[in-house]
């Protein structure tokens, strides 16, 4: 079950991706609470060249280490805004990519994340979803 506060952050990437969707282009739309309280949002920054592009998460991750510094990540969620020609024209939320996964986890390791199940959005805990996390520790 999630809480009035992660509808809140929900609403937040669905408010960001509907003010920015460009098909084929920003699809996707995230927002993260920082653990002192500040919502920060982004969007998906798409490219010709597909290695170049970032997603939504990183760029709010962005935003919010540009003015507040590291304060730590409460909560994350990304939602997709679904292509003009689908029959769901729903926004949902949506699970990270595994890069995504690996940067959160190296800004807070005990990030919350949002994530799609089939009873609706749910919440885990980063190292959940990112099991076997890369180190350059070696360990035996």
């Amino acid at each position: 079950m999630i809480s009035e506060r992660d509808q809140e952050l929900i609403a937040a990437a669905t408010q960001a991706i509907t003010g920015r969707y460009k098909y084929d282009w920003q699809e996707v739309g995230a927002a993260l609470r920082t653990r002192g309280g500040r919502i920060y949002t982004g969007v998906n920054l798409d490219a010709y060249l597909g290695r170049m592009a970032v997603c939504a998460e990183a760029v709010a991750l962005g935003r919010a280490v540009t003015e507040m510094g590291e304060t730590g990540i409460e909560t994350i969620v990304a939602v997709r805004h679904p292509e003009p020609h689908e029959a769901d024209q729903a926004i949902a939320v949506v699970s990270p990519c595994g890069s995504c996964r690996e940067l959160i986890w190296d800004y807070d390791r005990n990030a919350r994340v949002i994530i799609p199940t089939a009873n609706g959005p749910a919440v885990a805990i980063i190292g959940d979803l990112l099991p076997n996390k890369y180190s350059r520790e070696r360990t035996l």
